[in-house]
């Protein structure tokens, strides 16, 4: 096949190109987190039903022991959380990038232009890197949390009911959020994002995915911290919050679930606080 002609066949597949490379990135992103994430601890040891929820047992038996915060291990940290955004975010964010994709090879073909995927992949750097300032954020405040002896190390929970009531009424606070409704609105519409941000380009395609990762972190920020009462890395909260996020984007209904869990999540909050005061 003629170079030309291999360049308009692989443009006409550009959608289960960019599916595929995603489902890759995501499928590694998960085994690596599934196996660790490099920090020498099984996912699996750190999952619990009875961490997840912060049953009074699992608070008692969090011990929360200082650990020494090397350069090294705070890299460790750092990767830990950036992997495990990307596992948690990029589903939710696969429709805007597919969406994104078919309109960047229909704007190349139109103009006679030789198709390219840098445009994708600057679009889904700009997205992922918005989540690495995020790890870096949590990166610190996870320091911070186990510095002042409000996580344990060992099993990177919560192991005070009044920091675990705090950070769930926090959590449930922002999903009714004027903040969260209007940026999860901007993640429920691909076209919409598509149509009024477009930017030709490799260059622009890189501010689109920083954009497009702006209204992401918007969107999901108060559930993120949940990871810091249940475990950040219990498997229970990271797919269960990685499947809210999902829904609350792609779902007709998905907003009506913000409105659903942030008041669970005030109530469910309000009891570690009495817990607490009693």
């Amino acid at each position: 096949m003629p170079p030309g002609r291999w360049i308009e066949s692989l443009a006409e597949h550009e959608r289960l190109l960019v599916l595929t490379a995603l489902c890759a990135v995501i499928l590694g992103s998960w085994l690596y987190l599934l196996a660790g994430s490099g920090t020498g601890m099984s996912t699996w040891a750190m999952t619990s039903w009875s961490m997840a929820i912060g049953s009074p047992q699992a608070l008692s038996m969090a011990i929360a022991t200082p650990v020494s915060w090397t350069f090294s291990y705070a890299l460790t940290m750092f990767g830990m959380w950036w992997v495990m955004m990307i596992a948690m975010m990029l589903p939710s964010a696969a429709p805007v990038i597919l969406l994104y994709a078919k309109v960047n090879a229909g704007t190349l073909k139109a103009s006679g232009t030789t198709y390219s995927d840098l445009p994708v992949a600057a679009f889904v750097t700009g997205y992922l890197l918005i989540w690495g300032v995020f790890s870096g954020c949590a990166t610190v405040l996870q320091w911070l949390f186990e510095s002042f002896g409000f996580l344990s190390p060992a099993m990177m929970s919560t192991s005070s009911a009044v920091f675990a009531g705090i950070v769930l009424i926090y959590a449930g606070v922002y999903q009714v959020s004027p903040l969260k409704r209007a940026c999860l609105k901007h993640c429920q519409g691909p076209l919409a994002f598509i149509s009024h941000h477009w930017r030709s380009g490799a260059d622009g395609a890189l501010r689109m995915g920083l954009q497009h990762g702006i209204y992401c972190l918007g969107c999901c920020l108060g559930l993120m911290a949940i990871l810091f009462f249940g475990g950040i890395m219990n498997l229970y909260w990271i797919g269960g919050l990685a499947l809210l996020v999902l829904m609350e984007k792609v779902l007709p209904y998905g907003s009506k679930l913000a409105v659903v869990t942030g008041p669970a999540l005030i109530v469910w909050g309000a009891t570690f606080l009495a817990r607490a005061a009693g």
